[in-house]
Order: structure tokens, then sequence, then C-alpha cells
């Protein structure tokens, strides 16, 4: 398990724009961490900073004691993995192809795949349920598809932590269900830390242990739904006129928006 996944202080400009402002966050290994925020409020911007795809003007990113600043990306890529937003791959690769390059963090150059990594890439085709698609083109695949093989390539890293953002973007709703149930399961069974970015309100607190939610490119409050989704918050971040509830028929949380506040 990662020990030790600290944001300490965290500053980050575009240009001359401050885009996160004294960031401070401490990722628990095994949880749904989810953040939330409107667009263009830092949470993505949070997210690159976590696997050093953006290096930030002040703070910084601390990976089991250690400053990711002064880690290769090779390093960093054995225990983070991540998802990102774009899911389209325009080359004609196959299912298995796309997955096998999460092994290569771990192969040494022009070394080709060895057994163990062979093992490792059928077991993440299995545990998306794409164990009979590893043939097929990824240009013939549906969203939710082509998410899930996104996944799976991120699990054929073996990571300990998973990073996404907006996982859900562009899916159907029942892709977007099955792709989060596939998280959380892989979050609950293996222990597998995920930070989830998103601004889908209900979709992601169905599925989080923490919330953080940014505004104004801070963090406006960090902790359990039901701490951090009051209506005064969701009034403040998101200008909706909102509450947390409960889903009647799973019995997990969800938000109730009656409007907006503007």
């Amino acid at each position: 398990m990662v020990l030790n996944y600290e944001v300490q202080d965290l500053q980050f400009k575009y240009r001359n724009k401050l885009v996160l402002n004294g960031v401070s966050l401490s990722i628990r290994p095994g949880e749904i961490l989810g953040i939330l925020g409107p667009n263009g409020c830092g949470k993505t911007t949070l997210l690159k900073n976590l696997n050093r795809n953006l290096v930030p003007f002040g703070g910084c990113v601390l990976l089991d004691g250690n400053d990711i600043a002064g880690m290769k990306k090779r390093e960093i890529a054995r225990t983070v993995a991540a998802v990102p937003q774009d899911n389209e791959i325009k080359f004609a690769f196959t299912v298995k192809d796309i997955v096998a390059m999460g092994r290569m963090p771990f192969q040494k150059e022009f070394a080709g795949t060895s057994r163990e990594d062979e093992q490792i890439i059928d077991r993440a085709l299995t545990e998306t349920g794409l164990q009979d698609f590893g043939d097929r083109f990824i240009s013939e695949m549906s969203g939710g598809e082509r998410q899930r093989v996104i996944i799976a390539r991120a699990l054929a890293q073996t990571p300990k932590v998973l990073l996404m953002d907006e996982p859900t973007l562009h899916l159907d709703i029942s892709a977007q269900f099955e792709v989060l149930d596939l998280v959380y399961r892989l979050s609950k069974e293996h222990g597998l830390t995920v930070v989830l970015v998103s601004h889908d309100l209900p979709m992601v607190v169905r599925y989080c242990d923490r919330i953080v939610m940014i505004h104004d490119h801070k963090i406006l409050c960090n902790g359990t739904p039901e701490e951090t989704l009051t209506p005064a918050n969701l009034k403040q971040v998101f200008h909706v006129d909102g509450e947390l509830g409960k889903d009647a028929k799973t019995g997990r949380n969800t938000v109730i928006l009656h409007g907006s506040t503007q």
C-alpha cells in the first residue's frame, strides 16, 4: 500500500493566472476520493499535478515521502495510473495491444512482453470483463467499452492509486453506472485507492467515501459526503439549491437538486 500520498501547499499557475492556491490534501489508502467543483475551478489541474503531468509553481506532492518532482515518470507510473477524460484512440490497435501498454513502465527497452506481463494483462482484461475482446479493434467499440479498455490498461500497471478525470464524460447513463460500479468493486475488493474528478454530483457522490470541494481555486471543505455536501456548500460552489439524500432503493448517497439559485 501507499503509506503516504500527500499534497502540501500546492500552487499552480497557467501563465500569470493562479489556478491552485495553497492546496493541501492527504489521500488515504483504499479510499475513493471525489474531487468536486465547477468547470475551471482547478480540479483537473490538481489531478495532473498528482502524477507530475504538470509541475507546480509552489508546494509539492509526496509519494511515500518522496517529492515526485525528483522522481522519473516511469517510477511514478509503477504506483500511480491515470484514466484521462479523452479515451479516443485514433490508430487501429486491438484491445490487448492497448492494455499491454500498461506494462511499459516495468519493461526494459526492446525486451518485449514477459510471461509475467502476459499474466497481468490477462488478469486486467478479466477484471474489466474484456477477456473475450482481446482481438477486437478499439475503433469498433462503444464509448463505455473503450473506457473499460482504458481502465484495463491502467490496471495492467498494477497501480496502488488510480487517477480518473471525468470518467463518465460522453458516456450514456447505463455505461456511467457500469464504469463506476467497476471502479467501486476494484477499490473495495483489492484496496485500490481512487481519486475521481468530476462535476457530476449525483453520480460521483454515490460512490465516494470522501469528498473534497474546490471553490475559488482552494479547498472549501474536505470530509464525508454528509460533512461536505450541505445546502450551503452546494449553493456556494455550484449555485444550486440542493441537499444530500439517500437513494430509496439502494440506500446509497445521492444529491437531490431542486434548481438554480442564480
